[in-house]
């Protein structure tokens, strides 16, 4: 079954870029990655999703119901989190997170403690005391104090520090196993391969793939930078795979995408100073791992 399933969706504002013939689909039970550099579309494609906005043509539904059609009563069984949270600041948290929760025929009480807990949220605080993390902690609670059975999390980690990243990466694991469907948006490809299943990556207002993960994975370049004690030739690194070769003095920097050994193995034979190796951004992937869609 699909809880979600979007076709053809487009939002317009006239000369400015919306999204264009959006279509995807999230399968119950599934941990959903949307993936694109910022300004990609994929806050659009959610608010149009959620109703927030109305689309210019297309169709969105969740739980086999019209977006549009049965907002309200799809929405008692969503959780959300926007990119951005703002909240009434003279309120304390646990007010706030009382009034999000009235709005649900349910006692939410004890799932108000318990995810304050895990998150290591202070409930007697005022909002306007709180840390852009610790107001990020508040819109997490809130959107998960009724047990939803779909979160929709939109750039959900931004303020969040690594430790509080991966309680947050547990919790939502753990929903998830209690049978949550998740739509989780992001433009970090690590966070995306640490929890999803299948993608969709969106690009200037179009999606230009769906994916698995494991397909993304074999095919991501990987950035490297290198310090040697000196100079190399610029052609060292001149191979099929490396791409943005760019040589600074003793400093090294590209892109590789290929077989990790033959490029360790060309690294082992330098005297080298310092060695980085990091997850390029989803920016830089599209610019060479999607250049046929360009």
């Amino acid at each position: 079954m699909n809880v979600i399933e979007i076709k053809n969706l487009t939002k317009s504002y006239g000369k400015s870029r919306g999204i264009t013939d959006i279509s995807f689909t999230v399968e119950e039970g599934e941990i959903f990655g949307f993936i694109g550099p910022n300004g990609a579309g994929k806050s659009t494609t959610i608010r149009t999703l959620l109703s927030l906005i109305y689309p210019t043509s297309g169709s969105a539904m969740i739980f086999g119901k019209d977006c549009i059609q049965f907002a309200q009563e799809i929405k008692r069984e969503i959780g959300y989190l926007p990119s951005e949270v703002f909240y009434y600041d003279n309120m304390k948290v646990k007010d706030l997170l009382n009034y999000s929760a009235s709005f649900y025929k349910k006692d939410c009480r004890k799932r108000i403690k318990e995810l304050a807990e895990i998150m290591d949220l202070d409930l007697n605080k005022k909002i306007d005391d709180l840390s852009l993390g610790n107001k990020k902690k508040v819109g997490i609670v809130q959107g998960l104090l009724h047990e939803p059975k779909l979160i929709i999390l939109d750039e959900p980690t931004s303020g969040l520090d690594p430790l509080m990243q991966q309680k947050f990466f547990d919790l939502l694991e753990a929903e998830n196993k209690k049978g949550a469907t998740i739509l989780f948006s992001s433009h970090i490809l690590s966070e995306v391969q640490r929890l999803c299943n299948r993608v969709a990556i969106i690009k200037e207002g179009k999606i230009v793939a769906v994916e698995k993960i494991s397909t993304l994975q074999e095919n991501n370049y990987k950035k490297f930078k290198l310090q040697t004690k000196s100079p190399l030739p610029n052609d060292y690194f001149q191979q099929a795979g490396t791409h943005n070769l760019i040589v600074n003095g003793n400093v090294t920097s590209f892109m590789f995408r290929g077989d990790l050994n033959h490029i360790v193995k060309k690294i082992a034979e330098l005297d080298i100073a310092n060695l980085w190796i990091e997850e390029p951004d989803l920016e830089e992937i599209f610019m060479h791992y999607y250049e046929k869609e360009a």
